[in-house]
């Protein structure tokens, strides 16, 4: 086993282990149903993207793996992010505890299968452009992606993720972890314009790019 894969096993699992205790140690019980199946739609599809890409663009899961930033508004953003997301995962545990909310099934699961296709919709974006790491840094042999969503959006991957964090809490049950993940959105907000700055300012044909396709996240809007 290479030292890619085994960072892949690693990150995986201790991913699913946070989220484990995050969700069942404030609920007080494992009878969670809808922490479970929220777990089985992100952790199940997880495994066979990781899967892909260890086989596909192993260079690409070394980039999404690099976390520390070089920039100074980049790195405010992980910090707060770092908070909503502590903040947004552990109070549905909570929620589910105390019984604060009464979401329906029928909206739970429906939340659910917008996180699926988010997710999808995100794997997506991965294969259309394997440098889109998670840190805002422009690396050796670069170039402009303008094709697939890249042709409507310049930022067609933040589209799955605010789905996918707003629409978390209502897979988990809670109206009350609502507001930690909406502020996710005015957080991204912020990385997508420093982002573009960085973009701009160093990777060749991003103005010319940007000329070209005019909306950032959403169409005619912005």
């Amino acid at each position: 086993m290479d030292a890619i894969t085994k960072k892949a096993l690693l990150l995986f699992f201790a991913a699913f282990a946070v989220l484990v205790v995050m969700f069942f140690v404030p609920a007080g019980t494992v009878d969670y149903w809808q922490a479970w199946v929220y777990l089985a739609i992100v952790f199940m599809p997880a495994a066979s993207v990781v899967g892909y890409f260890l086989k596909n663009d192993p260079a690409f899961l070394e980039r999404r793996f690099k976390t520390k930033e070089k920039e100074a508004k980049q790195r405010s953003v992980v910090a707060f992010s770092l908070i909503l997301f502590l903040v947004g995962f552990l109070i549905p545990g909570l929620d589910r505890r105390y019984g604060w909310s009464s979401v329906p099934s029928e909206l739970v699961i429906a939340a659910d299968a917008i996180v699926l296709l988010s997710y999808i919709w995100v794997f997506l974006v991965f294969k259309e452009n394997s440098f889109a790491g998670r840190t805002i840094e422009v690396v050796k042999g670069q170039k402009v992606i303008s094709t697939g969503p890249y042709a409507i959006v310049r930022h067609p991957m933040y589209i799955g993720v605010m789905l996918m964090y707003v629409l978390t809490p209502i897979a988990l049950g809670s109206y009350w972890a609502m507001p930690p993940f909406l502020l996710v959105v005015p957080l991204l907000i912020y990385r997508i314009l420093n982002e573009e700055e960085v973009l701009r300012r160093e990777l060749p044909g991003y103005k010319e790019y940007c000329l070209k396709t005019r909306y950032r996240i959403i169409p005619f809007v912005w």
